[in-house]
């Protein structure tokens, strides 16, 4: 609310600006009011003038279009004229053609009497032609089919054998798959095995490592703070304490190392497959290679059985058209004269063109009554126009159109145009300026009205902010109350707990006012928490915290999912934790479980495994029941999922 109203104070006009920009608009739209009135006689009298002259420029314009149209009629009958008396000497041309075309076909003709003949013994030489060209491809076709059965005899010899083949390459091929199933089977089960065993070293491995980082981060700050200073874990200072925890926090660190460097061996030993996993991989590969030659083989034979029943009916079928072929070679008759063939098509190839010139020169004979009617009506034609031309050229020296006269009305007319258009833009220009000088006064007034809006609304706004404040103090005293009620509640019941998992009577866990955790042993605040003492009092923490809100709310939550709680805690605090759990049944509907850790397999009602299937290459999700039992009265649904690899 402070940034609104200082805000609307920054946003808010000057009062004294707003009035004298009120008045300087008005005094604006009363000259340009003026001004407007001024131009619009102006444009009255440039409009009266052009209206006056309009009449005499639109008829010279009308008498010069006359004028124009008279000539382009001149120029286009002259152009057509001439057209006409280029078609009168095409016409006289064609007509001599014709008369010298009547002497050369009576020639033509003569020469091309045998032509008829030479046409008729030409189609009978063509189907003798095309006969002895059927018996020579029959000839080739009658020796390629012989070749063709040959060749099937041939190849039916060499398969006649091929179903006695079959069943002993089928036979051969079923021992070999069995030898290469067994074979498969001990490979997998020895690969599976060392798979497991590589991937339980690397899980192990990394826990030990993150555990390792954990202690020396531990170590490194309380070194850094000293003895004054205050400890990581209760804010209290080290003291004479510093020493032990230092040993303490070396001594686990040391035990990690040596763990660590354990399984960094017992991996890299499980890298490498296993000389026993490569001999019978290399066995399964050879029993591979020699089923799938088998398997090949079998393949050729049982092609061989399919094109046996293939050859035995192809082999009927061609000997069949073979004795066809030769019946028909035997009744073609021969007798066909190549010399005689060249001849006649040589003296057709010879008297074709000549042929082709009397057949033109005779379209152009028959063509004359055409080309007599042609030139008839183009003399017609050529003397409408002479007459047309004439009339058309006596009009167009009657107009009395004088260019001069034309030049100075328009002149006239185009000097009054501009001043009528300088005169409508200078009224435009001035209605425009009275509408923008009008505008103007509306927004001084209207800047005036929001000049007063924004006072009303800051006045407003200072009400609402004192309100607020006094709110805002309120807020803040209830919220003190609350958590000093509230955090010793919470502190208890972690407190009861933390003691159920540690299994200790003495053992506290206090919040300080921004709720961090410290834990204490009789009443004295241990200055460093090992990573499963920290697990447990965050895990305690939660619970209680989840406890409280369902004691609060009046009913059971439905679900409470603990990821990985047991990687740092030993086989006591795993079944404390798992009792702490069942305890809590009637405020969790379901609690779900997802860890690594084998051992808390038997405390709970349902376990779901998750592994990873090499053979396979996929994971595989097995559910089985687990060793638990609810106690009465309790109906909780307790799950591990283990991830992929888990051991």
């Amino acid at each position: 609310l402070s940034a609104e109203i200082t805000g609307l104070r920054a946003g808010m006009p000057d009062p004294d600006g707003v009035e004298r920009a009120a008045a300087e608009a008005a005094t604006r739209v009363e000259k340009a009011i003026s001004l407007g009135q001024s131009a619009e006689h102006r444009h009255t009298l440039a409009q009266t003038a052009l209206n006056m002259i309009t009449p005499r420029w639109e008829l010279a314009q009308q008498n010069r279009d006359k004028a124009q149209s008279i000539h382009a009629d001149i120029g286009g009958n002259e152009r057509e004229e001439s057209s006409l008396r280029r078609n009168l000497d095409r016409v006289a041309a064609e007509l001599a053609a014709v008369a010298e075309s009547r002497a050369e076909i009576a020639r033509l003709q003569r020469t091309l009497e045998p032509l008829g003949e030479l046409r008729d013994e030409l189609a009978i030489l063509d189907e003798m032609y095309r006969e002895e060209g059927r018996r020579k491809t029959l000839l080739e076709t009658e020796t390629a089919l012989r070749e063709e059965v040959d060749r099937i005899r041939a190849r039916h010899t060499v398969i006649e054998g091929a179903p006695a083949h079959e069943e002993e390459v089928t036979i051969e091929l079923e021992k070999k798959r069995s030898e290469l199933e067994d074979a498969q089977g001990e490979l997998e089960a020895r690969r599976t095995e060392w798979v497991r065993d590589r991937q339980d070293a690397d899980t192990k491995l990394h826990d030990l490592r993150r555990q390792y980082l954990e202690v020396q981060e531990q170590r490194e700050r309380v070194v850094s703070l000293g003895a004054d200073g205050a400890c990581p874990t209760c804010s209290r200072e080290l003291g004479d304490h510093l020493h032990t925890v230092v040993e303490h926090l070396t001594e686990t660190s040391e035990t990690l190392r040596v763990d660590g460097a354990y399984y960094r061996n017992r991996y890299e030993q499980l890298s490498e497959m296993p000389a026993n996993v490569r001999a019978l991989d290399e066995r399964r590969r050879a029993l591979t290679g020699e089923t799938a030659a088998l398997e090949r083989k079998l393949a050729r034979v049982q092609l061989a059985v399919q094109e046996l029943g293939g050859l035995v009916r192809d082999m009927s079928t061609k000997e069949r058209r073979l004795a066809q072929m030769r019946r028909d070679i035997s009744v073609i008759a021969r007798g066909f004269d190549a010399t005689r063939f060249d001849f006649v098509k040589s003296e057709i190839a010879r008297l074709a063109p000549l042929d082709s010139r009397a057949a033109r020169l005779g379209a152009l004979i028959d063509r004359e009554p055409q080309l007599l009617t042609e030139q008839a009506e183009y003399t017609n034609a050529v003397s409408a126009i002479e007459s047309l031309l004439g009339t058309l050229r006596v009009r167009h020296r009657q107009m009395s159109f004088a260019a001069a006269d034309y030049d100075r009305l328009k002149a006239d007319y185009e000097r009054g145009f501009a001043e009528a258009r300088t005169a409508e833009l200078d009224l435009h220009t001035a209605t425009n300026n009275i509408a923008s000088a009008r505008e103007a006064l509306g927004s001084a007034l209207a800047a005036s009205e929001e000049s007063r809006i924004i006072q009303a609304t800051v006045t407003q706004r200072e009400r609402e902010r004192r309100l607020h404040e006094e709110l805002d103090r309120a807020f803040n005293e209830l919220r003190a109350q609350l958590n000093a009620e509230l955090r010793p509640e919470l502190s208890d019941l972690a407190t009861t707990f933390l003691r159920h998992l540690m299994d200790s009577r003495t053992a506290e866990l206090e919040l300080d006012e921004k709720y961090n955790i410290t834990v204490l042993d009789d009443g004295v605040g241990k200055p460093v928490l090992s990573g499963g003492e920290e697990d447990l009092a965050n895990l305690v923490l939660r619970l209680a915290v989840s406890q409280m809100i369902a004691e609060r709310s009046g009913q059971a939550f439905s679900l409470l999912v603990l990821d990985e709680v047991f990687g740092s805690l030993d086989e006591t605090k795993r079944f404390n934790v798992l009792e702490l759990l069942r305890a809590l049944g009637d405020r969790f509907e379901q609690v779900i479980l997802i860890t690594h850790v084998e051992a808390v397999r038997d405390g709970l009602d349902q376990v779901i495994s998750v592994r990873f299937d090499p053979a396979t290459g996929v994971s595989i999700v097995d559910q089985t029941g687990g060793g638990g039992t609810a106690t009465s009265g309790q109906h909780e649904d307790q799950e591990m999922l283990e991830p992929a690899g888990a051991a």
